[in-house]
């Protein structure tokens, strides 16, 4: 007998998606993420392209369906540290859980915990570094579960958390679990982080006004740590805002040489919301081209240059910071009507990084991954959730680089495939050979 049918990795939008549609159809799901909460990337999106939803009303629900579902068991702070597959189509993993140093079951998310800590650190998770949080508490607003947690690294073990605590659930022996479970199944949604390289010539992270795309989106968002967009170096509203496209992908350089899919989207998104932020001030995304290849993403490409967004088609090669932490960025522009080299001077720029595997599965799971270290799909034509190990599947971003539509698309998939599996079924899909495809055109 299975512990459970299914172990999904990752408790992300695509993650969730999987639980959702497997625990739908009556198998029992186990989900772990990493982090202290489901939701991954999407529940920090103000807005989503290109019909500018709220994001966390798309998100939270889901969030909310897969959490609450009979049939799916969600552990955060957990992540799979053995695997092995057996000969009866079933898999071993042991998962390490780490301590929470809160009790799940007798915190209710007061936060007085919270009230109580004196110790401010900079939110590196969902904040992106961007605002303020304490030690301990419950990590956003509509983080599941909507429980405290402690960074016990930045723990000063004052004590005063537990004294607030009026259920003691503040559990600072708590310690890590190790748990040897087996499974019918494993989904790889292990997700996306932005590219960890930047460039030297873009101040290599240095520079206080150059933003990534992630941080821009938490300065957008309502729920973000300042309610406004403003420059770190002084406070002050940016009047000229510069978004630099491929600063983290399609370069040799830094070993990222494919398009990441989004990026060109995500500022477009965040220019037009900046436009009703900061309406005065002027925004230009500097661009070699934009590839805007979905269902109505061309069109908000259009809307987006008539509210009078600047796109400028160059390459910045250097960004330079004065004394006053104004910005200048060395361009070579490609328009046909005024080619050449130029300076010019932004107050607040944002870096379009680029988008790699958030997990490297094959420190757990021997299953090939593609040269840039997605996980490789053995018929990515007909079956793309199918990796190299038959009753393993994957989905979204670990995939390759998705927006939101096509992993959400995906994650269903896997689970369709997933069901399959569990039923019996597929296990000739994963030994087929590919048809080989002549480019030759035979004539009479």
């Amino acid at each position: 007998m299975n512990d459970y049918d299914a172990l999904v990795i990752g408790g992300g939008i695509g993650g969730i998606q999987t639980s959702i549609d497997l625990g739908d159809q009556g198998f029992k799901v186990l989900m772990i993420d990493k982090q202290v909460s489901i939701g991954g990337s999407m529940i920090q999106l103000s807005k989503v392209f290109p019909t500018l939803d709220c994001g966390s009303c798309i998100t939270t629900p889901k969030m909310s369906a897969a959490f609450n579902h009979p049939n799916v068991t969600t552990w955060n702070l957990a992540e799979p540290t053995e695997f092995k597959k057996n000969d009866d189509r079933t898999f071993d993993v042991k998962i390490l859980k780490k301590a929470r140093y809160v009790d799940l079951s007798d915190c209710t998310g007061c936060k007085e915990c919270e009230l109580a800590c004196p110790v401010i650190v900079n939110d590196l998770g969902y904040d992106v570094n961007m605002g303020p949080k304490k030690a301990i508490g419950v990590p956003f607003p509509t983080a599941l579960p909507q429980k405290a947690a402690l960074d016990i690294d930045a723990c000063i073990f004052c004590g005063r958390c537990a004294i607030a605590c009026p259920t003691e659930a503040i559990k600072f022996d708590q310690v890590d679990e190790i748990h040897d479970l087996k499974f019918g199944t494993v989904i790889i949604a292990s997700g996306f982080l932005e590219t960890p390289t930047i460039k030297e010539e873009y101040g290599g992270g240095k520079f206080t006004n150059v933003l990534t795309g992630k941080q821009m989106e938490r300065l957008l968002a309502p729920t973000g740590p300042a309610g406004g967009v403003f420059r770190r170096s002084d406070g002050k509203n940016p009047w000229s805002i510069a978004f630099v496209q491929c600063a983290g992908s399609r370069d040799e350089t830094i070993g990222v040489p494919y398009c990441s899919a989004i990026c060109c989207m995500f500022a477009i998104k965040h220019a037009m919301l900046l436009s009703g932020a900061a309406p005065m001030a002027d925004i230009t995304i500097y661009n070699m081209d934009m590839r805007t290849y979905g269902k109505g993403h061309d069109e908000f490409l259009q809307e987006a240059k008539n509210m009078g967004i600047n796109f400028v088609k160059g390459k910045i090669a250097k960004i330079e910071e004065d004394d006053d932490k104004n910005l200048t960025l060395h361009l070579e522009t490609f328009d046909d009507w005024e080619p050449g080299f130029k300076k010019v001077e932004h107050d607040l720029v944002t870096l379009s990084l680029g988008l790699v595997p958030q997990w490297n599965p094959q420190s757990v799971i021997p299953v090939a991954l593609n040269p840039d270290g997605f996980v490789h799909k053995i018929r990515p034509k007909t079956s793309p959730n199918l990796t190299t190990i038959p009753g393993v599947f994957t989905a979204g971003t670990a995939m390759e680089p998705k927006d939101i539509v096509d992993t959400i698309i995906s994650g269903s998939a896997a689970a369709g495939k997933a069901s399959q599996w569990l039923n019996g079924g597929l296990t000739e899909e994963f030994f087929i050979e590919e048809l080989p495809v002549s480019l030759k055109v035979e004539h009479d």
